[in-house]
């Protein structure tokens, strides 16, 4: 057995999961700002404040998770990603141009006090949230299935190849998550009627936005499942109903710890079953990339071992502090009001 390079996927494997897990309410909220908000012009304002602000403090902190994941597969596994990276560039490069995009928007929304400013920037959260959203579901879900790569791990075909219904259903189900994860995540962290049409969101629409990444679970174990990986999935119902459940009865903080657990253990059976391949060729199984052909030398690995093994405590400790800093909700009563700054006036 490999051991390092197992270590090395089960760690990237927990990147991506922390990515999605605390990336996804992120997300969805930047959608839920299009969708989500009622009332006149002012009160639509008021609420998507309050939305912005239950994310303000920790969407930065979820992004690095991405940039981890990214690093620590270039490092581990540098054949892995390199033929990713190459075959993906167009999607990557839009999911890049989307958090660019919604970065700057978040930074910027409150510079100014326009409605069409405001209207402006919370369109560019709301599309950047979805096309991120959906890149990073399409990816994954190519890196699970397939890509068209030959035996030196070069794409075979166009620069649009990747567009296939598994890569459409991996990003419908990624976006259909951000936004139930982050109606759990609004209904328990801010009050008034934000609270109230996130509850109204998981109990309406919550069962069906996750239909499609019940379908991509289905396809990777239908295709490559064990005993492990099955159990996992039984765990995974079990808490989306229990989440369910508890979103129609009210119960907010068990309801989000239902949607979390849902996505931990389903995503968590996709790698499962993927083991021990990391990158499958859809022209040839013997093409396909997996943990032994595809990582660094072990010098390399026991080093990043070791490193991670300091450092990585550190980093949760602190993440997880700040979470528990920014615990309280937030409500229409905690946004001031808006104002502009006067130019100053020149003395004669």
């Amino acid at each position: 057995m490999d051991v390092l390079p197992t270590i090395w996927f089960i760690a990237i494997a927990a990147l991506w999961i922390g990515y999605l897990l605390l990336e996804g309410f992120d997300l969805g909220v930047g959608m839920h700002m299009l969708v989500g908000v009622r009332g006149d012009a002012a009160e639509k304002n008021r609420q998507r404040r309050v939305m912005l602000n239950t994310i303000g403090p920790v969407w930065d902190g979820n992004e690095v998770w991405l940039l981890t994941a990214g690093a620590a597969t270039f490092a581990a596994f540098p054949f892995w990603y390199a033929s990713l990276f190459s075959t993906l560039y167009v999607p990557l490069t839009l999911v890049l141009l989307g958090l660019i995009f919604r970065a700057v928007a978040i930074e910027f929304r409150g510079k100014h006090h326009t409605a069409r400013w405001a209207k402006t920037w919370d369109w560019a959260i709301g599309l950047g949230s979805f096309v991120s959203a959906f890149g990073i579901g399409a990816g994954l879900a190519l890196t699970t299935t397939g890509l068209p790569i030959d035996a030196n791990g070069d794409r075979v075909g166009g620069p649009f190849v990747f567009l296939t219904p598994i890569a459409v259903l991996g990003g419908l189900a990624v976006v259909g998550f951000a936004l139930v994860h982050a109606a759990t995540f609004l209904a328990l962290k801010s009050d008034g009627p934000v609270r109230e049409r996130a509850g109204r969101f998981v109990s309406g629409w919550g069962i069906l936005a996750l239909v499609p990444i019940v379908g991509w679970v289905l396809v990777v174990q239908l295709q490559s499942g064990g005993v492990a990986s099955w159990a996992l999935v039984a765990v995974a119902v079990v808490a989306v109903l229990l989440g369910y459940v508890s979103a129609r009865a009210g119960r907010e903080g068990r309801a989000f710890v239902g949607i979390a657990v849902f996505l931990v253990a389903g995503a968590a059976s996709i790698f499962t079953a993927a083991y021990p391949v990391v990158l499958p060729s859809t022209i040839d199984a013997a093409f396909s990339l997996t943990i032994s052909n595809a990582s660094s030398g072990d010098y390399t690995l026991g080093v990043m071992t070791v490193v991670t093994a300091v450092a990585l405590p550190v980093v949760l400790v602190y993440q997880a502090w700040s979470y528990w800093v920014f615990r309280k909700r937030i409500s229409g009563e905690h946004i001031p009001a808006v104002h502009e700054i006067l130019p100053a006036v020149r003395q004669p």
